[in-house]
């Protein structure tokens, strides 16, 4: 006989019960009918959802899956699996140079951070000049292991449904051990924090886009992951607990089915309680096709550069310099060093042979060659090989020449190109030497530009719906740590620092958080599509000759809070609009109810084309050769002054022709909507990746620009509603396991795939 297996599945039975009293008790009977017995339902059941939303977590045989399935008032049944989190002068860098409070009521609004904690004793979170958390408040500070909250970190919990923390490097309270939450936090609402910087790198002032707004962590992440239950189970604390605006800077490699997507179906019960969700787009660019954090009720973020890169210079014995980057506090004095290939120093007493002594992993290299030395490597890693090499340094290649990574020792990446050509000087110097400068600030005047972050693509699983939204900075950012999350993208550094310099759209989406907030402070009885439609219309336009997928890399532009506070205009919806949007992407009345948790209904089974959805951008994916003809209705609400007049300015390449009735809107009073069609119109085109125009709608002092994004779309054999599930597969583990956030949020895996 086979043993039965038993795996801890989710059991999801919508909105939230009328009679929360009862929650645990129906889903003990549940599960004691299911398991057979009242005993063996207790050991079952690991907990209950019923704050926000109806469901619990169990452990169950396939046997019992089934039988909950059959059970009335189950909506799904899904495996517990795991997710990955996506990891100073940026908030100057988009104009928001100082703290811009809005009359007062930056300190009602709460930020939710769904991450791997804070640091609490970091100064970016000090209470000084705070008062008491705001009225609305109904949360708690979880105080295990020496936690506590104040004035400023106002409430903190931490979920490890399926025990998956490890003893010794994870801490069961809401204290952050990676660094990667406490970074997040105070990127979104840091306080002011003079003098940080990384070893002396990146020196300044650091703060958060709303230093005097609230946080409260829900600590869903640990070394191993994040678990779908933990999540689900931050998403309903969160808005029961009464946060404005929630930052999930973690997801899937893939886009999934809304149905099967726990940010997806957690950020549509926050949008229904008036929540906007800020998610990150991920970090699998440039790459198409790997947008997570699809659902058009959140805002998806992608990374840009900003004006401040650090550049690293390698020094050859023959005089000759190459600019490379890294955060490289290290000062060699300008010595030269013996430089070796580390293919030539392959340690094969221990049977390493020159292929794999060419990467560079820790141990595969001999110290008879490597000691004193300067090794370059074919492939970029975490610098450890010198340590076990007893090497002075690293020179390494990698094409993301943008993002500076900290390492255990002197470290330059620099080019393929500029790599090759040191590897010449190697084999033809008779004795090559190198030195490696200590890292220096340069101004960038190419940002900001897209590097890393995911691009959508025309094969995509919701084509009327283009993603990301918007960009924001996410490269090379500053700011605050937990002294136990390490201090390079080697686990074996010793070091310990309270701020770092991290990349990724985990650090662009808490930008796009705190600019939120900013929006919300200023209004905070504006929707969650009206504050996105504020930052999505008043973005800064993004130069498409630095990136060739255009919207699909950047979405509507960067995000300009100061302007996103008085956008004139903003595209308003609706639950029921998005329920609608739902329908016409060919969901049936059961898989809506998954998302929505409610008795919402499809009127028919037939898809339709969702281009009604009142977005603030319009996208229009074509087959080859297909007509080209599609009407969008849209409705704008009037935030500006009463009476105002705004007039339709349209730019589209042929060959397109953009027609908008009417041309002209007249406004009398704030509040007041107007709708009007976009049309477009013009030859089939083939095989065409992306073309991009604009509709502005300008009363002389606003400018409410969306993006017209046309492209040619193929079936795609993704496109099925039953397939690409975040819940019933895990992610990508592959070769480069590591336990900081580098590993974690891809930026190394993308690494690995161009070596």
């Amino acid at each position: 006989m086979h043993a039965c297996i038993y795996k801890v599945h989710i059991v999801y039975m919508g909105d939230r019960p009328k009679d929360s009293a009862l929650v645990a008790s129906t889903h003990h009977s549940m599960l004691a009918h299911a398991t057979g017995s009242k005993r063996l339902a207790r050991e079952s059941l690991i907990y209950s959802y019923g704050k926000s939303f109806n469901g619990f977590v169990a452990k169950l045989s396939d046997t019992e899956v089934a039988r909950i399935s059959d059970m009335e008032g189950v909506i799904s049944v899904f495996p517990n699996t795991r997710l990955q989190i996506h990891t100073t002068r940026s908030w100057n860098f988009m104009g928001f140079d100082q703290p811009h409070s809005v009359f007062g009521t930056e300190s009602d609004v709460i930020i939710g951070l769904l991450d791997t904690g804070v640091w609490p004793e970091n100064p970016s979170f000090a209470d000084d000049d705070i008062g008491p958390p705001p009225a609305k408040w109904k949360g708690i500070c979880q105080g295990a292991n020496n936690f506590t909250c104040n004035n400023k970190v106002i409430g903190a919990r931490f979920y490890d449904i399926e025990n998956i923390s490890l003893p010794g490097w994870d801490i069961n309270s809401p204290r952050d051990a990676e660094g990667h939450g406490s970074h997040t936090a105070s990127t979104a609402a840091g306080r002011e924090v003079q003098d940080v910087s990384y070893f002396g790198l990146a020196k300044g002032v650091a703060r958060g886009g709303v230093p005097k707004a609230r946080i409260a962590v829900y600590k869903v992440c640990w070394l191993q992951g994040c678990t779908v239950a933990d999540i689900l189970a931050g998403f309903e604390d969160a808005i029961a607990d009464g946060v404005d605006i929630i930052s999930v800077s973690l997801g899937s490699d893939w886009p999934s089915p809304y149905h099967k997507d726990p940010i997806a179906i957690g950020t549509f019960h926050a949008m229904r309680n008036g929540i906007l969700t800020s998610c990150s787009a991920g970090n699998s660019g440039p790459y198409r096709g790997q947008v997570s954090n699809y659902a058009p009720w959140a805002l998806t973020v992608a990374a840009s550069t900003i004006d401040r890169s650090f550049v690293t210079q390698v020094v050859l014995g023959n005089g000759k310099t190459f600019l490379g980057t890294s955060l490289n506090s290290f000062n060699l004095t300008k010595t030269t060093f013996p430089l070796v290939y580390s293919a030539d120093a392959a340690n094969y007493t221990l049977g390493i042979d020159d292929e794999i002594a060419r990467i560079c992993f820790p141990g595969t290299l001999t110290p008879l060659k490597t000691k004193g030395a300067i090794i370059l490597c074919d492939v970029l890693y975490d610098g450890s090989v010198a340590l076990d090499g007893e090497a002075v340094g690293v020179i390494m290649p990698s094409s993301f020449e943008d993002l500076a990574f900290a390492f255990p020792v002197p470290v330059a990446v620099i080019s393929y190109e500029d790599h090759d050509l040191v590897l010449d000087y190697i084999k033809s110097a008779e004795n090559p030497t190198a030195t490696i400068l200590t890292t220096e600030p340069w101004t960038d005047i190419m940002a900001p530009s897209v590097v890393f972050s995911s691009r959508d693509q025309p094969i995509s699983l919701y084509p009327q719906v283009y993603k990301p939204d918007i960009t924001a900075p996410g490269v090379n950012i500053l700011a605050a740590w937990s002294p136990l999350g390490g201090a390079s993208v080697s686990p074996s550094d010793s070091r310990k620092v309270d701020y770092f310099v991290i990349s990724g759209t985990s650090m662009s989406c808490p930008h796009v958080s705190g600019a939120a907030a900013y929006v919300k402070s200023a209004h905070p009885t504006w929707s969650p599509a009206a504050v996105k439609s504020a930052l999505m219309t008043t973005a800064k336009v993004m130069d498409s000759r630095k990136n060739e997928d255009a919207e699909f890399a950047y979405g509507a532009g960067h995000i300009d809070p100061l302007k996103a506070i008085d956008p004139g205009l903003v595209y308003d919806a609706s639950e029921a609009d998005y329920v609608d949007f739902l329908c016409k992407e060919g969901y049936n009345t059961t898989l809506v109810r998954i998302i929505s948790g409610d008795n919402s209904s499809c009127p028919s089974d037939q898809p339709g084309k969702a281009w009604d959805l009142n977005y603030p951008s319009f996208s229009l994916s074509l087959l080859d050769g297909e007509t080209v003809m599609a009407t969008y209705p849209r409705t704008v609400t009037n935030v500006g002054p009463a009476n105002s007049i705004y007039h339709a300015k349209v730019s589209m390449p042929s060959p397109f022709t953009v027609e908008v009735e009417p041309t002209t809107l007249s406004f009398s009073e704030v509040g007041e909507k107007k709708s009007f069609t976009l049309k477009i119109y013009g030859s089939p085109i083939v095989n065409t990746p992306i073309v991009s125009g604009s509709l502005e709608w300008t009363d002389g002092h606003h400018v409410v620009r969306s993006p017209i994004v046309v492209f040619n779309n193929i079936p795609s054999i993704w496109a099925s509603l039953d397939d690409q599930s975040a819940m019933s597969h895990k992610k990508y583990t592959g070769s480069w396991n590591g336990t900081t956030p580098y590993h974690k949020n891809g930026i190394f895996r993308a690494m690995k795939k161009r070596a």
